[in-house]
């Protein structure tokens, strides 16, 4: 026996020997292994030795044709659109003998689905969360042409990208506004001529100008008198003004609260875009920690300074918030947040007033899809029981805090996290409409 406990020492030490390395035996090699082990119940020792020698001589070889590293190409976007998925590329090859399988590794924030394959990866990237995240460098295993040792490696460096808010349809509710579909498009004619601010053109002096429209540079260049020619302004402003205190982290489902304001924050922006008028972002917490000031066309600009926002761990300060845009000119200030903690709406409703004296308000909150489901199953448990009559209260609380919200000026737009944007678009071009803007 002392020849077999001696070939069995061996197969163990070369199989600990390469697992120490970026380079292992495989399962092949182990059952090869684990059969030699067996034979020598029956065969000669000489013979199993021999066997044994073979087989650790094969999985050195193995290992020696497949230690060149492969080289490994991906291809990927730099920007991710948060619960949509987007085409990721692994292509490799091997520089030596064997064949070469690449793996791409998941995070928590961004998913892949296929992570593995043979020789080339398609896949597609799913982000669950906006922000800026880093995929891992690529994995390959390169396993020798025996198939009995593998090299496992990390290729290249680990990728930035990018995860944006719903932008693609926050576009497609722009395109639907442009084609009419919305009944409150927000569509105004151009404004009439007068006394506006919004220059149209240079044409001869009339009598019956006022004096404040004589161009003098274009007097004296022409050699008699001439006037500017303005409309009167009928773009509006728009404001929104995202809370990202603690209770905007509450979980709605694949995404937080946050996300579906901060989505339908997006798809307002480019309405706006496409009405033409000026919109502009305040995102706060206990302090205010974003802004944009109103412009046009500037719905890539708070894109890109919204899309990595996240909660914070504070309860917010809406008089705060509602002082930076509170003496600013009469626009429409959209309020995204949570109105289900009484403490936190009655700070709400003694905040409201600073704004409603000067701008239009409306205040936008998300229906947790959990509370509906609570309230409207037969409970068939003592557990459903309390979930039901929690919800009950937690809405019925809900309902005064609007109702109190809408006596103090401010409209209210509650609807479920799927049609939370356009319910929000629709309340924006009726309140345009009205021209309470």
């Amino acid at each position: 026996m002392g020849l077999e406990i001696l070939v069995i020492a061996l197969i163990a030490v070369l199989a600990i020997g390469l697992g120490a390395s970026p380079v292992m035996v495989t399962p092949r090699a182990g059952a090869l292994a684990i059969a030699i082990t067996v034979s020598a119940i029956a065969l000669p020792g000489a013979l199993v030795g021999l066997a044994g020698i073979v087989l650790a001589g094969a999985c050195v070889a193995d290992a020696l044709l497949g230690r060149r590293a492969p080289t490994v190409e991906r291809t990927l976007p730099k920007l991710l659109v948060r619960g949509q998925a987007s085409p990721i590329s692994i292509t490799s090859a091997s520089t030596g003998a064997g064949s070469v399988r690449v793996r791409q590794p998941r995070s928590a924030e961004v998913g892949i689905e296929p992570a593995e394959s043979d020789g080339r990866l398609d896949a597609a990237l799913v982000a669950a969360r906006r922000g800026r995240h880093q995929l891992g460098p690529v994995a390959t295993r390169v396993t020798g042409p025996l198939g009995l040792a593998a090299w496992f490696r990390t290729t290249g460096t680990a990728a930035d990208v990018v995860v944006y808010p719903d932008v693609p349809n926050a576009r497609r509710i722009a395109t639907a506004v442009r084609r009419g579909l919305f009944r409150d498009s927000g569509e105004l004619t151009r404004g009439p001529l007068g006394l506006g601010s919004d220059f149209e053109s240079i044409r001869d002096y009339f009598p019956d100008d006022d004096i404040r429209q004589v161009n003098w540079p274009a007097t004296q260049r022409q050699g008699r008198p001439m006037s500017n020619q303005y409309r009167v302004e009928q773009d509006r402003t728009v404001i929104g003004l995202v809370d990202s205190g603690r209770l905007m982290a509450a979980p709605l489902g694949d995404r937080t609260r946050l996300d579906a304001a901060l989505d339908a924050l997006t798809a307002i922006a480019f309405v706006a875009d496409e009405v033409g008028d000026r919109c502009g972002v305040v995102a706060f917490a206990d302090t205010v920690r974003r802004t944009v000031a109103p412009r046009r066309r500037g719905a890539d600009a708070i894109v890109r300074a919204i899309f990595d926002l996240e909660p914070a761990s504070t309860d917010s300060a809406y008089d705060l918030a509602f002082h930076a845009v509170g003496g600013g000119k009469r626009a429409l200030v959209m309020v995204f947040t949570d109105l289900l903690d009484g403490a936190a709406a009655s700070e709400l409703l003694r905040a409201v007033p600073v704004l409603s004296r000067r701008h239009a308000v409306v205040i936008a909150s998300v229906i947790d899809p959990d509370l509906d489901e609570y309230r409207r199953r037969t409970p068939s448990q003592a557990r459903e029981v309390y979930q039901a009559a929690a919800a009950l209260d937690l809405v019925a609380n809900r309902r005064v805090v609007v109702r109190q919200l809408e006596r103090v000026g401010a409209a209210v737009v509650e609807a479920r996290p799927d049609d939370f944007s356009e319910a929000c678009v629709r309340a924006y071009l009726r309140e345009k409409r009205r021209a309470r803007l």
